[in-house]
């Protein structure tokens, strides 16, 4: 039903989504500019794309995936899906969403190749960046229907390993984003605190750094308690302290006298926020420690019981509580990057973005656009994002939400359907790729005083 309610929506926009023209020419469209329009539908179609993957993982789609005939049996030439402890629905929902999410990430790269080197709305590939919506949804449609048509043979093995790669780009993004909401953050309540000389903004402030270091240090106990055991889980132990010391590190270095003199606006509460984030980042690398000793979420069903299973039965529950979460930080993050403005010039120039100064009188087509409700141009000097790099980083949130829905599961190893060690460690090292990024946002001005970060 709610999909129904949502395509007569759509076709009350017709007029919108099927011209030929840009967006801003469509009186459908919201009255804001038309960057952010564009970037707000693309990302449209990535919720689109996650929902229709949620939908193929559903327990009701997954069942009637089990009733077809040809599931489990075994073929001529190779056995289709392994009997035994495997849910075979399960599986082939998890190979559906791999096809999604191909189809996702090549309709997107697409986008990325055609929209190289784009430098204002007057270029015509502007037009098909900012307009013909329907079309680019028929599009998609099509590389997805093709995408179904793949068999699975080698084509998931490979793709896994894109999946891999691609997460852990993503995983950074979702740092730097992380560091420029905090830094924005920071920058904001202290210029409130200033003009206002009020302390209330400064009690804030030390507010929410105590809370992310308390939520931190929960963190990190509830993870020694849960995710490691007396004379084993050598590697968990390992890997929660060496994330303690450096973000206790980080946190020194963010408030040392010269990093303060170079960056008089960094401080503990964006090195809290990424300790907190680091965390995080560590609970989602131990739920795939395929050790049942080491990960609660290694767990089976008999009859009305929960137990741990032998190493023949064990399976992975898919929507456990770091899959959930990572899903709802991943649409958040997804939403930054379609709205987000930094006034942080390293972020800037990191994300492809760029500082716009504010408009004082607004153009005689912006007025007419005010008056109508619609969106008006807002890139013919320059555009305010580089319009292959966003599609780069949706191509890298495609395979990212691959990795997340499934669970890194890897479909070679049918017979455990558990995540492997490789996910461990990609999310480990994307941890210490984004501490000593942020690292290096705190000592560059001080190793490169020549260069401007001001």
């Amino acid at each position: 039903m709610g999909a129904c309610l949502g395509a007569c929506s759509l076709l009350s926009c017709a007029s919108c989504l099927c011209g030929s023209a840009p967006c801003i020419l469509c009186s459908c469209c919201p009255n804001s500019r038309n960057s952010t329009v564009s970037r707000l539908l693309f990302t449209a179609f990535l919720f689109l794309g996650v929902l229709v993957s949620i939908i193929m993982l559903s327990p009701g789609v997954e069942s009637q995936l089990h009733k077809l005939p040809w599931v489990c049996e075994e073929g001529t030439q190779n056995l289709v899906v392994l009997q035994g402890h495997i849910d075979c629905g399960s599986l082939l929902g998890h190979h559906a969403v791999y096809h999604m999410c191909f189809a996702m990430a090549a309709f997107f790269f697409l986008f990325t190749l055609l929209m190289i080197c784009v430098r204002s709305s007057r270029d015509p590939r502007a037009a098909i960046q900012n307009g013909f919506w329907f079309f680019k949804f028929l599009i998609l449609v099509g590389i997805t229907v093709g995408a179904f048509y793949i068999p699975d043979g080698s084509f998931s093995n490979i793709w896994f390993y894109f999946g891999v790669v691609g997460s852990f780009l993503f995983i950074l993004i979702q740092l730097v984003l992380f560091i420029d909401f905090a830094h924005s953050w920071n920058q904001r309540w202290l210029c409130k605190a200033e003009e206002r000389d009020s302390r209330a903004w400064y009690a804030g402030l030390f507010f929410f750094t105590l809370l992310f270091y308390t939520l931190s240090i929960a963190a990190v106990t509830l993870l020694f308690i849960y995710y490691t055991q007396p004379g084993a889980c050598h590697e968990g132990k390992v890997f929660i302290s060496l994330n303690l010391c450096f973000c206790v590190c980080v946190s020194i270095i963010a408030v040392l006298p010269k990093v303060q003199d170079a960056q008089p606006n960094s401080g503990l509460l964006q090195a809290s926020v990424i300790t907190l984030y680091t965390m995080f980042v560590t609970w989602l690398a131990l739920s795939n420690v395929p050790d049942q000793k080491c990960n609660p979420h290694l767990l089976t069903d008999f009859g009305n019981e929960t137990v741990l299973a032998g190493p023949e039965g064990y399976v992975t529950r898919w929507w456990d509580a770091p899959s959930i979460v990572g899903l709802v930080i991943f649409i958040l993050c997804s939403l930054f990057i379609s709205l987000r403005s930094s006034d942080h010039r390293q972020v800037n120039s990191l994300m492809q973005t760029e500082e716009r100064p504010p408009i004082l009188e607004a153009s005689q087509q912006q007025q007419v656009a005010a008056r109508e409700g619609r969106a008006f141009d807002n890139e013919q000097d320059g555009v305010t994002y580089s319009y292959s790099f966003f599609h780069f980083c949706l191509v890298l949130a495609s395979l990212h939400i691959m990795m997340t829905l499934t669970n890194w599961y890897r479909p070679s190893e049918t017979q455990k359907m558990i995540s492997t060690w490789t996910a461990v460690w990609v999310k480990i090292c994307a941890s210490w790729a984004g501490l000593l990024l942020y690292l290096w946002t705190l000592v560059a001005p001080i190793l490169l005083p020549s260069r401007d970060f001001s």
